[in-house]
């Protein structure tokens, strides 16, 4: 067997490897269950390098960097618009406007409309990074993006955990780690793309082609912001990213809105776990304050500020870069120094439970039932432990 990511049963699908690959041969290709995964078709021209399982960090027991001083903070965007558009505080929008204002490139996710997928992305220009703004509950396409940076050229790369210990990895492999700045954040897990497509399937029939797509609104508050809300390519008046810091978060200018708490069926199976990669039950190493990043964020759910509806990011500093980042944010941003143990409160310290029927969501997801249909053939609870206080007693109504 060729030295390669072939001698690997299964992995994150970050897709480092494919931009590390020195002979081109290796794609990211979609999994029959709905995953990304790396595909070699031409094992003839493998020069045995043996450069993609030095980089994957799947293939590793350990992440990329050991943090034994970590600063944590509170954080929140300064400028009102930011704030209320973003998942939790706008601290992931604030550090990527100061990258591209200092002469960095930022690496984003944005969903694209056309491809029914989130991916990643390069923008140059404030504006082109607005589409980042905002979670995206699906698996990002990295190929396409990670092959165009040149590392050479400064950027700002965001990812989940598992993309930026494959991609540090990388950087540190051509002694390239001067010219970048890595951030992820607390990861949930992720889940199929089949649990898209069919969620996306439906929409379509209410309101078209879609032009725009969004995983959290805070209309009604952040605490209750886990919302999908989309505009359709018919429907010319609904707003997207060419009006972010002119259009209101009210959910009823969009198209289609659906909330979690009101019986969401798309956060049903995200957040009950029911079809999430096998990695993030059984192989994330990631928790807490494991990362190989120069800055993780997340929202700051907990006690402290379980009464601010306007969002409130946790901020964690590791290595000197990141540290400076947040330093040079101060005129951006607020940041309150908290103990971890504030500052982490509410996030998920271990790999996602796996439900019995996990395999049977997935396989249910491959047939033509629809998402109503396969809920209600099977046993379904929510993990309420993981959410935030306010928003479990609205969701036990639904179930």
């Amino acid at each position: 067997m060729k030295n390669n990511i072939t001698k690997l049963n299964n992995c994150y699908g970050c897709g480092v490897c494919v931009k590390a690959c020195p002979t081109k041969i290796i794609s990211l290709k979609e999994t029959s269950d709905g995953f990304y995964t790396p595909i070699i078709n031409e094992q003839d021209k493998c020069i045995d390098c043996g450069l993609c399982l030095r980089i994957c960090a799947f293939n590793h027991d350990t992440v990329a960097q050991d943090n034994t001083s970590t600063d944590s903070y509170a954080a929140w965007s300064n400028t009102p618009t930011v704030r209320e558009h973003c998942s939790s505080g706008g601290i992931g929008f604030e550090i990527g406007r100061w990258a591209i204002d200092n002469g960095y490139k930022a690496v984003g996710v944005r969903y694209n409309p056309l491809k029914n997928r989130a991916e990643h992305y390069i923008a140059s220009t404030v504006e082109d990074f607005m589409p980042s703004v905002g979670s995206k509950y699906i698996p990002s396409y990295t190929a396409e993006a990670f092959d165009e940076i040149n590392l050479k050229e400064k950027y700002l790369v965001t990812g989940t955990p598992c993309q930026i210990d494959s991609f540090r990895r990388l950087i540190r492999q051509h002694k390239k780690e001067d010219n970048f700045i890595l951030l992820d954040f607390f990861c949930h897990g992720v889940p199929s793309l089949l649990l898209w497509d069919k969620y996306t399937s439906v929409l379509k029939e209410k309101i078209g082609n879609i032009s725009y797509a969004s995983w959290r609104n805070k209309s009604i508050g952040w605490h209750d912001s886990y919302a999908i809300n989309a505009d359709s390519i018919e429907n010319k008046s609904t707003p997207g990213w060419k009006v972010f810091y002119d259009l209101t978060t009210n959910e009823k200018r969009h198209a289609y809105h659906s909330r979690m708490s009101e019986g969401d069926l798309f956060y049903s199976f995200f957040f009950g776990h029911y079809c999430l990669n096998m990695c993030c039950h059984k192989s994330c190493k990631y928790k807490l304050e494991s990362s190989a990043a120069d800055i993780r964020i997340g929202d700051l759910w907990g006690n402290k500020y379980k009464n601010n509806e306007a969002g409130v990011s946790v901020v964690l500093a590791f290595t000197p870069r990141g540290k400076q980042v947040l330093s040079d944010l101060q005129n951006l941003c607020t940041l309150v120094s908290e103990p971890l143990e504030v500052s982490t409160e509410g996030q998920m310290k271990h790999c996602a439970p796996m439900p019995a029927i996990r395999d049977k969501v997935i396989g249910q997801l491959r047939s033509q039932k629809s998402l109503k249909e396969i809920k209600s053939g099977l046993i379904f609870r929510y993990n309420l432990r993981f959410l935030p206080g306010r928003i479990i007693n609205k969701i036990k109504r639904t179930l």
